[in-house]
């Protein structure tokens, strides 16, 4: 777990910092908000995993579609006013397809 957690982190911070490079958005608001909604949705997924195990696949994009919803609604209130909800919901589909797909593929 602690593994995919750092994972999640490394690849959705870089997706964070693209994206405040290309958008001329200060990094450390994002960064910071982007760690916090990451331990929670992580810990949320986790547990879903957990729970429904039977259903891992169908727990997995349930759970990933509902994630993005959290993380795009925390992430637009977390970055001090850095984002509107519309690019928080961009911004967390992109660093949630970033990782998925990456991780989708690892032995983790």
């Amino acid at each position: 777990m602690t593994q995919s957690l750092l994972f999640t982190i490394l690849i959705e911070g870089t997706v964070v910092l693209g994206y405040s490079i290309l958008a001329k958005r200060p990094a450390g608001p994002l960064l910071w908000a982007s760690l916090v909604v990451n331990i929670f949705t992580q810990t949320l997924l986790w547990i879903s995993l957990q729970l429904f195990f039977r259903h891992y696949l169908v727990t997995l994009f349930v759970a990933e579609i509902l994630i993005w919803l959290i993380e795009s609604f925390l992430l637009q209130r977390l970055s001090n006013g850095k984002l509107n909800l519309r690019d928080a919901c961009t911004l967390s589909f992109c660093m949630n397809a970033s990782s998925f797909g990456i991780g989708w593929f690892l032995p983790i």
